[in-house]
C-alpha cells in the first residue's frame, strides 16, 4: 500500500507550501512576525515499516529499551517546544487572521496529499490487524511468547512489551532494557517479524487488487495534488 501514500517528501512539500502561503498571508494582514512551527524531526522509526512489528536494534535496546535514540528523541523535543508556541491569540485578532489564512493556504493547495492516501492508509491498517490470525503469525506469537516466559517475562503478542505501561515514561528503567533485549533475542529465534510481515504482505496484495480501481483514482489525485504543491513552491501559482 506504500505506493498508493504520499511520501515523507510529499509531506514535507505541502508543509513548506503551506507554511509559505500562510506566511504570506498573514504578513498581509499586518502579522509579520507569524512563523510557522517547524517541521518535526523523525524520532523512533523511519520508515512505514521500521517498527511497525516491534523493534529489532540489539544495540539501541540495549541502550534505550524500546524508546528512540537520544539525540533523535532530543532533536524532536526541541522542535516541539520551538513550535509550542506560535505568538498567536486564539482569540485575538492575530489568532483570527491565523484561522483566515489557513483557511485559504488550503483553498489553494487543493485536496490534501494525505486525504488521497486515506483508502490505502485504511487498507494497510485493516490487513496489519488482520494478519495477527493468520495461523503462521499465530503460532509464531506463541513462539516469542514462550520464549520471553523462559527468560521471566509474561506477554502474548511481541507489541504487548513495548506498550506496556511501566515503559511509557520519559526515564529508561533497567528492566524496560532487559525486557527489550531479552524482546530482541526472542524475535531473532522465532523470525517472528519476518514471518508476520510475509502475512501482512499476501492480505495486502489481496486487498490491493480488490481495491485496484479506487486506489489507482487516489494515486491519480495524489500526484496532482502534489504538482499543486511543487507549482505553489516554484511561484507558479
Amino acid at each position: 500500500m506504500e505506493a498508493y501514500l504520499p511520501s515523507d517528501d510529499d509531506r514535507s512539500q505541502v508543509a513548506k507550501a503551506k507554511a509559505m502561503l500562510i506566511g504570506d498571508c498573514m504578513k498581509k494582514a499586518g502579522f509579520g512576525k507569524w512563523h510557522a512551527a517547524p517541521e518535526l524531526p523523525k524520532a523512533g522509526p523511519k520508515t512505514l515499516t521500521d517498527w511497525r512489528y516491534g523493534i529489532h536494534d540489539g544495540e539501541l535496546a540495549q541502550r534505550r529499551g524500546y524508546k528512540p535514540d537520544e539525540s533523535e528523541q532530543a532533536a524532536y523535543e526541541a522542535a516541539v517546544n520551538e513550535g509550542a508556541v506560535d505568538g498567536t491569540s486564539a482569540e485575538g485578532p492575530d489568532g483570527k487572521a491565523l484561522q483566515v489564512c489557513i483557511g485559504e493556504a488550503r483553498t489553494k493547495l487543493g485536496g490534501s496529499p494525505a486525504a488521497y492516501g486515506e483508502e490505502a492508509q485504511k487498507l494497510g491498517n485493516e490487513a496489519f490487524v488482520r494478519s495477527k490470525e493468520d495461523p503462521a503469525v499465530v503460532a509464531a506469537f506463541q513462539a516469542w511468547s514462550a520464549c520471553m516466559k523462559e527468560q521471566g517475562y509474561t506477554y502474548k503478542q511481541p507489541l504487548d512489551a513495548s506498550d506496556d505501561q511501566r515503559f511509557q515514561g520519559r526515564d529508561v528503567t533497567p528492566l524496560e532494557i532487559s525486557t527489550a533485549t531479552a524482546d530482541i533475542s526472542c524475535r531473532n529465534r522465532t523470525h517472528v517479524a519476518k514471518i508476520w510481515w510475509e502475512a501482512e504482505v499476501k492480505l495486502q496484495t489481496a486487498s490491493l487488487e480488490k481495491s485496484a480501481e479506487t486506489l489507482n483514482k487516489a494515486r491519480k489525485d495524489l500526484d496532482a495534488s502534489v504538482k499543486t504543491v511543487a507549482d505553489v513552491l516554484s511561484g507558479e501559482k
